[in-house]
């Protein structure tokens, strides 16, 4: 543990000395929100909001997808040469290429979104061939991708549920994993729409996973989650409210999917659901509010997702933030306790 604290402290550290140059660029190359989508949106209190946050660059996530990747890079061989005695679950290597295989494909498809962005290119008239249903097909088949890696090179095929008993899926477990994976990457990044929201919740939950992890004896992924949470608390520092940055689609989408792969490797598909429940409100609304428009013709809901309605409705910002974190507390608890009973 004392390993793990002090990788924590060491990305912490670096995150914090990197972070400051990092925003300093971006403020200088305005890498803002897409002028048309903010200007687009009707008059109400989310788009007020959303104006509001029309000079804060994003990108955020890009710096601690680039740490995190560097310092586990350069630390486990550091740390195995050293001779520090290491115990795992899976096979060391494919388990590594699992994690990271996850964490930068959808970080990439994410950057894709704020380049999309940054740039005001139109994603429906074909920038680069790519328009949105072909994005969300390539999450679908990096989903299934990864679902068959855990599926064949790790052997993972079943899900543990408290009080009932230990089920296998069989090939059934690809498209569930692939399901958790795509769902999680796109409900996080719903979730990121307010200061510290997604990023404070990201850190709680990661510290769920962390003393899950540890406690079946995985050092690589305790150790890749050391350095996310170091690397994360040093990004909120700067994204808690008023915001000077955004993590943009490359870490919302990056971070909800290597939330749920992590879920996946730790064998708590029930603690995931419940740890991740406020991801998955969040992300039901504004999915239920699509469907009602385009299948009924009206709104489900004044406005979606979830925290723009309270927004709507009188709440502010820090309000609904730090009611968000203490019931993510809590949440994390209860998923705790019933992972390891």
């Amino acid at each position: 543990m004392a390993l793990l604290l002090g990788l924590l402290i060491f990305s912490f550290t670096l995150t914090s000395l990197a972070i400051v140059p990092f925003i300093n660029t971006l403020y200088r190359a305005k890498f803002y929100k897409s002028k048309t989508a903010i200007l687009s949106t009707r008059k109400t209190s989310a788009s007020e909001h959303i104006k509001s946050k029309a000079r804060t660059p994003e990108g955020g996530g890009l710096l601690i997808l680039c740490i995190v990747c560097l310092l586990f890079a350069f630390i486990y061989p550091l740390i195995k040469f050293l001779g520090v005695y290491i115990t795992q679950v899976y096979p060391l290597h494919e388990e590594i290429n699992i994690i990271f295989f996850a964490f930068i494909s959808f970080g990439l498809l994410g950057l894709y979104d704020d380049v999309v962005g940054f740039f005001e290119l139109d994603r429906d008239q074909g920038f680069a061939g790519l328009r949105t249903s072909h994005k969300f097909a390539l999450q679908i088949i990096l989903g299934l991708i990864i679902g068959a890696m855990l599926y064949f090179n790790l052997g993972i095929n079943i899900i543990n549920i408290p009080f009932i008993g230990v089920f296998s899926l069989g090939w059934l477990y690809i498209p569930l994993a692939a399901f958790l994976i795509v769902g999680f990457a796109n409900a996080v990044n719903i979730t990121d729409g307010l200061d510290g929201l997604a990023g404070g919740l990201l850190m709680i939950t990661l510290f769920g996973f962390w003393l899950l992890s540890a406690s079946i004896l995985d050092t690589p992924l305790s150790i890749f989650i050391s350095l996310l949470i170091g690397a994360l608390m040093a990004f909120l520092y700067f994204n808690v409210f008023p915001a000077r940055i955004f993590m943009g689609d490359v870490g919302s989408m990056s971070l909800g999917a290597i939330f749920a792969v992590i879920g996946l490797l730790v064998g708590k598909i029930v603690a995931l659901l419940i740890m991740g429940s406020i991801f998955i409100v969040v992300g039901l609304t504004s999915l239920l509010q699509i469907l009602s428009v385009k299948f009924r013709g009206k709104r489900l809901f004044p406005v979606a997702p979830l925290h723009y309605w309270l927004l709507q409705i009188g709440w502010s910002e820090p309000k609904i933030v730090q009611r968000a974190w203490l019931a993510g507390i809590m949440l994390v608890i209860f998923g705790v306790w019933l992972a390891v009973i």
